[in-house]
């Protein structure tokens, strides 16, 4: 079955590249204009910055901190990017220490009086099984397209209640559209993995990031090349020895790597196995710049669930 029709075309976000370094300037002064008159929403990540557009972008500005194929726990903002925060009407957060140089800056802003949202608390987080990290609570939410409904109400009600000049029927018109196109995802998704027997639901990874995945389709996480939540960790020898251990046992065909970090520990894992792994890259923590393959969360949706289901199907 091929991937469900999206007729959407992707979000109109506004990023602070350097090319939009007069525009934001425009924007700190507070000069008047067309733009200067709506209210402003300020998101961190890119992937909540494209659901973000599609709820609110009718209704307000939206701003994405996260640049496309970054790290969302090494990025980091500017003075002026900062003060952008600070002037905002509204700021959406994944939270759970998922954006780790940006968090200061957030609560910088809450303690303002910035409206904030964090949306990773309230979408029923569930806590990383690493011992690494176990019983911190995982921020990789999106990886379950049900969550990321519950992500879409949450941004719908926080926006018709702190911008101003919403028209709230329009603004939920926008949230039903794009709640229906997710729905439509996530009914795909199941079907795509459905086909995959039991005993090829293992999941290796660069770094833990796809338990939310794996409760919402009944896969079992292995274990990570970097046995944590964050990319800012690094495996020891031991930690290598012992997945390598695992993916033997459990006959595990393919590690999934993050496509925007490079794949040397996951290459070398393989190797320790002694046995053939396929390193697949997969889309988990950023969107890309337009044309990279997933310039949107449903395209990247979709792609991360094509490339799973190939590898792991005989």
């Amino acid at each position: 079955m091929g991937a469900p029709a999206h007729p959407r075309t992707h979000a109109r976000m506004h990023l602070l590249l350097p090319a939009a370094a007069c525009a934001c300037a425009l924007a700190l002064s507070g000069c008047t204009g067309d733009a200067g008159d709506r209210d402003h929403v300020v998101v961190t990540t890119n992937i909540l910055g494209d659901v973000t557009e599609n709820v609110l972008g009718g209704q307000a500005e939206v701003t994405v901190l996260m640049p496309p194929d970054a790290d969302p726990h090494s990025f980091e903002i500017s003075a002026q990017e900062a003060a952008l925060l600070e002037s905002a009407s509204l700021v959406v957060h994944n939270g759970l220490g998922l954006e780790e140089g940006v968090e200061h800056h957030v609560s910088a802003a809450e303690e303002a009086g910035v409206p904030t949202l964090e949306v990773g608390t309230h979408v029923d987080p569930i806590d990383y099984t690493s011992d690494e990290d176990r019983g911190e609570p995982d921020p990789h939410f999106w990886t379950d397209a049900q969550r990321m409904l519950l992500a879409v109400d949450l941004i719908a009600e926080a926006g018709a209640e702190e911008l101003d000049g919403a028209d709230t029927d329009a603004l939920q018109a926008d949230a039903e559209d794009y709640r229906g196109e997710i729905e439509e995802l996530d009914t795909w998704m199941a079907e795509r993995f459905e086909a995959l027997p039991e005993e090829r639901r293992s999941l290796v990874t660069n770094h833990h990031v796809f338990g939310y995945l794996a409760e919402r389709h009944g896969f079992e996480v292995i274990g990570a090349v970097v046995p944590s939540g964050t990319t800012l960790a690094s495996p020891s020898s031991a930690d290598l020895a012992d997945l390598a251990e695992a993916v033997d046992r459990a006959g595990v065909e393919a590690v999934f790597a993050d496509s925007s970090q490079p794949d040397r520990l996951a290459q070398a894992m393989a190797e320790e196995a002694g046995t053939e792994v396929e390193v697949v890259p997969l889309f988990s923590e950023s969107l890309t710049a337009d044309g990279g393959g997933a310039d949107t969360y449903l395209e990247m949706m979709r792609s991360n669930t094509d490339a799973i289901a190939d590898a792991l199907t005989e």
